[in-house]
């Protein structure tokens, strides 16, 4: 494709945010917190409508440079098409020099924010408060998501014993990072509520540096499984109902 067609198409596609795609032999230059060069090398260059930048090599799946958010152009010069990317905050800049277009094709494409995450943490949690012997017999819930100064406990439970019990919900392996998070909403809650309180962390597994912090904090682990399917995920295992939590709130 001759560079001057590819300029104007280029332009077009930017000034429509449509969806671009470039590809072509090229020289890229980057400034910003760190600089870099790609020397002259086939590439794919991607250009979306949110004004993202992403230059593509024939291999990993991350781009080896990228810029959102910024102010796009194309310019003729020199015998060659100047594409450039600019951002002010944080002060950026990618400049590919294209010697030859092998490839450019737009698609006008309408942005779409109705993504539904199946067998999100949230989505679990749900599916705990139906049930919530499923975890220990006399188990009952007084609050879900309950905002404390150091973070939201996703479920705030009673035993029958009458402790409190903070519950945190995980849908992957539980790591280090979330003991230690129970361990600050545990304390918190103990201290704002003048009780006796327990933490449970409830997730499919736990690494196993991660089991040694919680039995070492005195912590309990609940594993779990969980089937994704549209339109909810189900916890395998739940199969009654929880009475409501107007029941129950009277001591929270």
């Amino acid at each position: 494709m001759e560079l001057e067609q590819a300029h104007r198409l280029i332009h077009e596609a930017i000034s429509r945010k449509d969806l671009l795609m470039v590809i072509g032999e090229c020289y890229v230059q980057y400034q910003g917190r760190a600089a870099s060069k790609l020397p002259k090398g086939k590439r794919l260059l991607l250009i979306k409508g949110d004004s993202s930048f992403a230059i593509h090599q024939n291999r990993l799946l991350r781009p080896t440079n990228y810029m959102m958010n910024a102010r796009i152009a194309a310019e003729l010069k020199d015998g060659a098409l100047l594409l450039s990317a600019r951002k002010l905050k944080p002060k950026e800049a990618i400049d590919v020099k294209l010697y030859s277009v092998e490839g450019l094709h737009s698609y006008p494409m309408q942005e779409n924010a109705d993504l539904r995450l199946f067998g999100s943490e949230r989505e679990l949690s749900n599916e705990l408060m139906q049930d919530l012997s499923f975890l220990e017999a006399g188990l009952n819930p007084l609050n879900q998501e309950e905002v404390f100064r150091k973070g939201i406990v996703d479920i705030l439970a009673q035993d029958s014993k009458g402790r409190l019990v903070v519950i945190e919900v995980k849908r992957r392996q539980a790591d280090y990072k979330a003991v230690m998070q129970l361990q600050r909403y545990m304390q918190q809650v103990a201290h704002m509520k003048g009780r006796e309180t327990r933490g449970l962390l409830v997730a499919p597994s736990i690494g196993k540096n991660a089991y040694e912090l919680l039995q070492r904090n005195g912590l309990e682990f609940f594993n779990f499984e969980f089937e994704i399917s549209n339109p909810k995920s189900k916890i395998k295992g739940i199969q009654k109902k929880q009475a409501t939590l107007d029941k129950f709130s009277g001591d929270s």
